[in-house]
């Protein structure tokens, strides 16, 4: 299984292409002093709903979009790297489902930011691995609980007014359909060790040869078994072989 985390160059450009893109976009807002809030989500509204594809990329300051570039950086190369088959499509459909719950769920105003991809892939990491049960995407899960753990706090409401907590909420529950949903057989085949590996061809055990193809115990003539079990003993084991006859038989 090892030989599925290749390193390439996608782990490192995907991350950085995304955290850019997002810095650009906020240059350009405050470059030609445009206001981009406007176009995040406001939920249950038809004019809302465009949000479900442009909040990610909307930030409302320096401290807001600083936060939201460090944990995508780690998430998107661990996302990458571990799971480099399935990483598009759970940015793609975490980007747009979660949107779209938060678009149902939503208080009555705009929600942007790229927090609720973040919690799409905590959440994604976290389960995905503990379902596998292959010890290093174990350890990657536990890894990501222990960094980015504290962060399920804000899926409650109350506990900041001035975040998204329904944003935060409709990401973890997006990143945990999705773990189910996208499946990684090549981590979840059982392992298999060298020993088991070595080919063996029943027809020349001599073992088994004593049984038909029911299980059934074959009568073997006494001097064809003799024959062919002296040879597993060497020149210096001697074999004290009594018959003992059926007297009820003569």
């Amino acid at each position: 299984m090892d030989n599925q985390f290749k390193f390439t160059n996608s782990v490192v450009g995907v991350p950085l292409f995304f955290v850019l893109f997002l810095w650009f976009v906020y240059w350009i807002e405050i470059r030609f002093g445009l206001d981009f809030v406007k176009n995040g989500i406001f939920p249950r509204t038809f004019s809302g709903f465009q949000g479900v594809f442009f909040s990610p990329f909307i930030h409302s300051d320096l401290n807001h979009l600083y936060n939201n570039s460090m944990p995508l950086l780690v998430l998107l190369a661990a996302l990458q790297f571990f799971y480099a088959k399935q990483s598009y499509a759970v940015i793609g459909y975490g980007i747009l489902f979660s949107g779209i719950l938060t678009w149902l769920i939503g208080r009555s105003s705009y929600h942007i930011g790229a927090s609720g991809l973040i919690y799409v892939l905590v959440s994604f990491i976290f389960v995905k691995g503990i379902l596998t049960r292959y010890y290093r995407l174990v350890a990657v899960s536990l890894a990501v609980i222990m960094l980015y753990g504290g962060i399920l706090w804000y899926v409650f409401p109350e506990v900041d007014d001035t975040i998204s907590w329904e944003g935060h909420l409709a990401g973890l529950i997006t990143g945990l359909v999705l773990s189910f949903v996208y499946k990684t057989p090549e981590y979840e085949k059982p392992t298999k060790y060298d020993w088991e590996q070595i080919d063996f061809d029943e027809s020349e055990d001599k073992f088994m040869q004593r049984f038909d193809e029911n299980g059934n115990f074959t009568n073997i003539p006494e001097e064809v078994l003799i024959e062919e079990t002296l040879p597993f003993f060497d020149s210096n084991f001697k074999i004290n072989y009594t018959i003992v006859q059926n007297k009820e038989n003569e």
